[in-house]
């Protein structure tokens, strides 16, 4: 299982320039969370600082009750090795191939031989839906692979923190659906902890279990996404929204006054008998909170999820009425499905027992299989909420009383012995008969790649040298 990651009062500064000051939170072991927030603030600035390649100006990030801000250097590289890092455009060395490019944190890390090192390369290549295409260069595949061959790279030292810089950058809506799913169905597999940072609202709604947003140098919330989902926080609900009206503007931050005006006019508008137009960009998000997507048929079912709900339900009785409602919905609608604690189901612990491309089908060359919230088409802490900039609004009086369960899916069939499961595409020859529908091709190629350093990079780290200073033993 993936471990749990404490951050406490973390400052990062460039200058006189502040990124953002005082972030407290605790990434839940096992958990799929997701950092939200403007652009400009400081997003995968937090993640490289999570990682040691960023040095905070002051703050913790304790794992295993270790400090990484105060350790040694030493200790430093040994702890990267619990980290793979995707990073936004895949940070591919462009003059390696695919195959050298996932290889070279094995070879950086490991004193494994090239035989075992393959065997490794190419059943992490399968699992991501790359197989066959070990020999190309990234200047010869598209967009959504070389962001996939990043994402192999990250897997193969079998981490148990995955970093994930905006995957969803330059993607289409499928493709992205795609990608969603290949996320839930690995941390399913592996169940390591998982930081997504994203623009993407769909991906904030459906997949995390955790939801965070930063905004003015603070994180303004982080907390099961049920808390999020169902906040009353202003810069929250014009986030999840996708408004003009809020405190964010086309430059981060308004003025105050011009504020409040806006949000009284979105009042007045969604309290008016008459109704009227939605305000330009508005997105309706839906009453309550919209279901968590699933592991695809015959993936294990995500152990973080049961963890999850034992936590908000725990921390039920201290949110305002109306989000008791919602989530209290929500509740009974995953419980319903078979996301409580005796629904479970899966072998305890890692990837499933056919090997680590056992949940893939089909190919790049075609369409892959519809997964619930990743339709496309047929072709081709530990839980607690953290408050930085106050917490949510007084909730609304009408939302007091208990919404009904959401109607709930049939409960899928596992599929026999032998045949695939559905998840993200993979080229190759069908297996047992089974057919091989592929996936759309992403992005054209772009003409070419930098050559960063390795996700779990081993370059030294610029800061203090000494033993190292153990924090309180991580939950």
């Amino acid at each position: 299982m993936g471990v749990q990651v404490r951050v406490d009062g973390l400052t990062k500064s460039f200058g006189p320039q502040v990124v953002w000051q005082d972030v407290s939170l605790t990434l839940p072991p096992g958990e799929i969370s997701v950092l939200l927030g403007p652009s400009g603030t400081g997003k995968s600035v937090f993640l490289k600082s999570l990682v040691g390649l960023l040095r905070p100006d002051r703050g913790r990030i304790v794992v295993h009750g270790i400090d990484l801000v105060s350790c040694s250097e030493r200790r430093l590289y040994q702890l990267r090795r619990l980290y793979g890092v995707l990073f936004q455009d895949g940070a591919l060395f462009g003059s390696m191939t695919l195959f050298d490019n996932i290889a070279f944190p094995l070879r950086e890390h490991t004193k494994r031989s090239e035989k075992e090192i393959g065997e490794v390369v190419r059943s992490t290549m399968e699992l991501v839906g790359l197989a066959g295409e070990e020999k190309k260069l990234p200047g010869e595949i598209s967009g959504g692979m070389r962001k996939r061959a990043g994402l192999a790279r990250a897997l193969v030292l079998e981490p148990e923190i995955i970093l994930f810089d905006e995957p969803d950058s330059g993607l289409d809506p499928v493709r992205v659906a795609y990608l969603n799913q290949l996320i839930v169905d690995l941390n399913a597999q592996t169940d390591a902890t998982f930081l997504i940072v994203t623009h993407d609202i769909g991906t904030a709604r459906s997949v995390p279990d955790n939801l965070g947003l930063l905004f003015r140098r603070e994180l303004v919330m982080f907390g099961p996404r049920e808390l999020l989902l169902t906040s009353d926080e202003p810069v929250v609900e014009q986030f999840l929204n996708g408004r003009r009206e809020g405190p964010i503007g086309m430059a981060e931050e308004k003025d105050a006054a011009q504020v409040q005006a806006e949000l009284a006019g979105l009042e007045a508008r969604s309290g008016s008998d008459a109704g009227g137009p939605e305000p330009v960009g508005a997105r309706a998000s839906g009453a309550g909170v919209p279901p968590q997507l699933a592991p695809s048929p015959g993936v294990p079912e995500r152990r973080a999820v049961a963890r999850r709900l034992e936590r908000v339900r725990a921390m039920l009785p201290t949110l305002p009425p109306a989000a008791q409602a919602a989530v209290r919905a929500s509740l009974d609608r995953d419980v319903a499905a078979g996301a409580g604690p005796a629904e479970r189901k899966g072998p305890p612990g890692g990837r499933p027992p056919g090997g680590a491309g056992a949940a893939i089908v089909s190919g790049e060359r075609g369409g892959g299989p519809r997964t619930a919230g990743a339709a496309g088409p047929e072709r081709g802490d530990a839980g607690g909420l953290a408050t930085g900039q106050g917490g949510p609004a007084a909730p609304s009086p009408a939302g007091s009383s208990r919404a009904a369960p959401a109607p709930t899916e049939p409960p899928r069939a596992a599929p026999p012995r032998g045949v695939p499961v559905p998840g993200w595409p993979v080229s190759g020859e069908p297996s047992h008969g089974a057919p091989v529908p592929g996936a759309p091709v992403s992005d054209a190629p772009s003409p070419g790649e930098p050559s960063p350093s390795a996700p779990v990079s081993g370059e030294p780290v610029p800061g203090r040298r000494g033993d190292c200073q153990p924090g309180p033993e991580a939950g």
